[in-house]
């Protein structure tokens, strides 16, 4: 009792200073029970209001926020506090065991009635210390250093923010639990399999974060009490230590397969439990970084500490729980067994997670152990996450897309429209305009000669050509002869046109005369329009008839060939129909709209570009490649032309909100981006310059026919990514795992495609159809498939799908898996930064030896930036972890595109990575000193010359 009025004097001075110095908030700890009702009331609010701005020793005051309001005058506080560097959760059950029984003995009259303890911590410090030492000490580091050795350096969960360069601890809980029938459950299986609960709990919580990341290498920290002497049993003092279980899931074990593994781990792990931990982070040297703890992020704990309750003679105990507001680690699960029932907590990183994101995944773990007990002999891919109201949410409701549509070919479709409005305007190009009547004629006339030369259904015929009122009727001609179109762009290279050309054996060519130099390899029959027109004309002018079905080819396009030789896509009449009867149903066409087409061929924007104005009536407007290369004279075009809608890449949508604000296009109503990743930047850019105008981010590719989801930018975007949106009418997306399992919302997997508008598959390429068109697992009709996109994404909680790029943007560097968008999203968002690539390139030292990657990042800036890219580094530093920032900065004046516009990486220049660091500019050295240790730095480096600025890290 003196001891602890000692203490309280202690805190009276506290609060004395705290008053008599200008304090935000003074708390007179032994006045509290003369406060009045108003006045206590009144210091709760302040304490409430203030406790940000309060010394850390007070801070403990808000939880005594509800008692303070019901405290009487007979009733006393007392607070004992301990830090966590003298005490661990064992202690503070022999503190409250002893304090109970010190206290009954001296309310009764009595003597202690504690046994004198037999060692103090001091003894045990010493004996660690003593112990530890030599071969004991390098066989514990010995088994450390084998089990941590090429550990990945960080979980990459998946986050509802980018982690920060620097963490702030802030943090917070929810609460687990499994239930009383599933603790039950745990406990029989854990004694069948010869398991502790903990084990069996660990294993649990490794198959969730496997399914949650994908990655099948994980470790997960764990305190352990290390009082494995019954001479420690009764001591207080830090005894805890943390071990570093890594456990690999590779090759989909089965549950009970796994569990053996966790069960090997533990008890290797358990062998050596004496090596302080802070000693295996000294030996491993991993590399450090303020963004995240070494070695692991997550943590497990199953409290099994004797924690007796507190009962005093003549007083009587409440315990209040205190609110947790702090995380040490990205996700710690705290369970413990009190009763009947396994329970506890998941506490989180908040910068890293949303609450609603956690108390998800505490349900997905509480589902995920009551599948495995129904049977542990499953693999660990095929155990539930998700409750059966997720699963069919995501499944069936987010993908309820099934609309009624008349499914026709396209020239059908175009002929009727022609009978509808012969007279209207069909094309301009330049000065050259045609109305639908002469449109249908002279497409009807090229259709008949095809026919005559043996041109029909399933038929391939080329169309080598420039952007023409003559490539459209070639086109139409075409599709209306029963046969599908290749494009073959003059643009591209000879070797890849004669290899698409013998790839594809196509029935014969239509080209100009200007073009036929472009086909010097080809040996099948050519048809150059220009020679041979006037006996084209003397064809019928009439509709001719076609036995094509909507399930014939209506094209077959190349994909660019980035990994692998290119493919040619077999896309359908039907594919083509349901993609245009969505967007007239979702955004109709107005009178007296007008579109353009600029896209290249060879790109299935170009269909709905071409045929989505033309089947409703609507004139397109014919953009030469020229023009659309040239921001200021494209938007002159669109503004003299009074052109209303626009499919474009975003590269081209940002180079045109470059020039938006000096070339007014009032018409231009609807904006549609697609082919590449919208930026939130790009995104808050054109609601900034063009405000109110329609933005519509589609997502989709050639084998689904252009577009299969869409997203219309509200007014304010938020801090979130640009989503793809959701599926568009008769299509599905789904997002799976490597089983082809769903993935619960929030967590990223590969996005696949089924429904109307999947392709056929690859010309001549039945093992790579095989490949990407696979059965459809959640659909019962015959053949149905899903298509692999390779992209990467997740639900939102609104049904939205978010991009993350291509699987193989994402690169491993030292350890860390980095997503190359999210490095471009950051830079892009620099005022001084157009366009920015970053890509993962191989240093070659200037010694020859072989060096380690690097991060390279292409900026396109304006002048504000000056060719500093140091300024570009510093302003990553503040932003993005050090692993992300790229080693080099290489400042471009644009960046090499390809013909659709899309960014074209193969195609950016080498770097030599071994001249100076390229984060500073250069200065030579200027001294006898500085000339020396640029020398050194240059041979230990490999580096040929080093800069005074310059920096040895980087």
């Amino acid at each position: 009792h003196e001891s602890l009025r000692t203490s309280f004097s202690v805190i009276d001075s506290r609060a004395a200073q705290l008053i008599s110095e200008p304090q935000p908030f003074p708390l007179p700890v032994t006045d509290l029970a003369q406060l009045g009702a108003t006045e206590r009331e009144q210091m709760v609010q302040r304490l409430a209001t203030e406790e940000a701005n309060l010394p850390f020793d007070l801070r403990i005051a808000p939880l005594f926020r509800a008692r303070l309001l019901q405290l009487t005058e007979q009733e006393q506080v007392l607070l004992v506090t301990m830090h966590h560097i003298v005490s661990d959760g064992w202690s503070m059950g022999v503190l409250i065991r002893e304090v109970a029984a010190l206290y009954t003995a001296f309310s009764e009259g009595k003597a202690s009635t504690l046994p004198e303890l037999p060692v103090q911590y001091g003894d045990y410090a010493v004996w660690q210390r003593e112990r530890l030492q030599g071969e004991v000490l390098e066989e514990q580091l010995g088994y450390w250093r084998e089990q941590l050795q090429g550990a990945s350096a960080v979980l990459e969960l998946p986050t509802d923010r980018s982690r920060p360069a620097l963490q702030s601890y802030r943090g917070g809980t929810v609460k687990v639990e499994i239930g009383e029938e599933t603790t039950r459950e745990v406990n029989e299986l854990s004694r069948r399999e010869g398991v502790t609960l903990f084990m069996q709990l660990l294993t649990a919580w490794y198959v969730l974060l496997w399914r949650y990341t994908g990655q099948a290498d994980v470790v997960v920290g764990t305190p352990i009490a290390n009082r494995n002497r019954a001479e420690t049993e009764g001591l207080i003092g830090f005894f805890v230590n943390t071990l570093a279980l890594r456990v690999k899931l590779s090759g989909n074990p089965t549950y009970q397969e796994l569990l053996g593994r966790v069960r090997e781990v533990c008890l290797g792990a358990y062998a050596h439990q004496d090596v302080p931990f802070e000693k295996i982070v000294e030996e491993l040297q991993p590399e450090r970084e303020l963004s995240h703890t070494p070695v692991f992020q997550v943590m497990m704990i199953l409290q099994n500490a004797p924690v007796a309750g507190l009962k005093l003679p003549g007083l009587k105990l409440s315990q209040i729980e205190r609110e947790n507001t702090t995380a040490k680690f990205d996700l710690t699960l705290s369970l413990s067994e009190e009763g009947k029932e396994v329970g506890g907590w998941l506490e989180y990183n908040a910068d890293l997670f949303d609450e609603a994101t956690v108390a998800r995944m505490a349900g997905h773990f509480k589902t995920l152990v009551a599948d495995i007990v129904a049977d542990p002999e499953r693999r660990i891919a095929d155990l539930a996450l998700m409750s059966e109201g997720e699963r069919r949410q995501i499944l069936h409701r987010w993908n309820d897309t099934s609309r009624e549509y008349q499914a026709r070919c396209i020239h059908e479709l175009f002929q009727e429209q022609a009978e509808r409005t012969p007279a209207a305007t069909a094309l301009v190009y330049e000065e050259e305009q045609l109305n639908y009547r002469e449109l249908n004629r002279r497409a009807n006339q090229l259709a008949h000669y095809l026919q005559g030369v043996g041109v029909g259904p399933e038929t391939l015929v080329g169309i080598c050509m420039e952007r023409s009122v003559e490539m459209i009727v070639s086109l139409l001609a075409v599709l209306k002869a029963g046969a599908a179109y290749l494009p073959l762009d003059p643009e591209y290279p000879q070797e890849r046109l004669s290899f698409m050309l013998e790839d594809a054996r196509v029935a014969v060519v239509l080209t100009r005369r200007s073009l036929t130099s472009r086909l010097p390899d080809y040996q099948g029959p050519v048809l150059d329009l220009d020679t041979e027109w006037d006996r084209i004309e003397a064809q019928p002018a009439e509709n001719p008839v076609s036995s094509a079905t909507p399930e014939n080819l209506a094209y077959v396009i190349y994909t660019s060939g980035s990994t692998g030789r290119p493919k040619g896509v077999l896309g359908t009449h039907r594919a083509c129909i349901n993609r245009f009867e969505w967007m007239w149903e979702c955004y109709p066409f107005a009178r007296n709209e007008v579109c353009c087409q600029k896209t290249s061929l060879s790109f299935a924007d170009s269909i709905w570009e071409i045929f989505g104005p033309l089947l409703q009536g609507v004139p397109v407007v014919l953009i030469p490649d020229d023009v659309t290369k040239d921001p200021p004279r494209l938007l002159e075009t669109l503004a003299k032309r009074e052109v209303t809608r626009i499919v474009l890449v975003p590269s081209l949508l940002r180079a045109i909100l470059d020039t938006a604000a000096e070339v007014p296009v009032p018409r231009l109503r609807y904006w549609v981006s697609s082919g590449e990743a919208l930026s939130a930047e790009l995104a808050e850019r054109f609601r900034e310059r063009l405000g109110e105008r329609c933005l519509i981010n589609l997502y989709g590719c050639s084998e689904v026919c252009a577009d299969v989801t869409y997203y219309e930018l509200p007014e304010h975007l938020g801090e979130r990514r640009v989503p793809i949106g959701q599926p568009i009418a008769n299509t599905q997306a789904f997002i799976l795992d490597a089983y082809k399992q769903p993935v619960p919302e929030g967590v990223s997997g590969e996005i696949y495609i089924g429904g109307a508008e999947l392709a056929r598959g690859y010309l001549n390429r039945p093992d790579l159809t095989a490949e990407k068109f696979v059965p459809h697992p959640f659909s019962a009709a015959p053949g149905a498939l899903l298509y692999r996109t390779g992209d990467l994404g997740r639900y939102l909680a609104d049904g939205n799908i978010e991009y993350f790029g291509r699987s193989d943007y994402q690169v491993k560097l030292r350890g860390q898996r980095i997503e190359l968008g999210e490095i471009e999203t950051v830079l892009n968002e620099h005022p001084a930064v157009s366009s920015c690539v970053v890509k993962l390139g191989e240093v070659v030292r200037a010694d020859g030896r072989d060096g380690d990657a690097r991060l390279v990042a292409y900026v396109v800036a304006d002048e504000a930036l000056g060719g500093r890219p140091a300024e570009l580094h510093r302003y990553l530093q503040e932003r993005v972890p050090e692993h992300m920032i790229p080693a080099h900065f290489l400042m471009l004046e644009a960046l090499p595109l390809t013909p659709s516009g899309k960014v074209d990486r193969r195609a950016l220049p080498a770097f030599d990575p071994t001249v100076a660091a390229a984060v500073v500019g250069y200065v030579a050295p200027r001294s006898p000193v500085e000339e020396l240790i640029a020398s050194i730095w240059s041979e230990v480096l490999g580096v040929r010359s080093v800069g005074v600025q310059d920096n040895f890290f980087e």
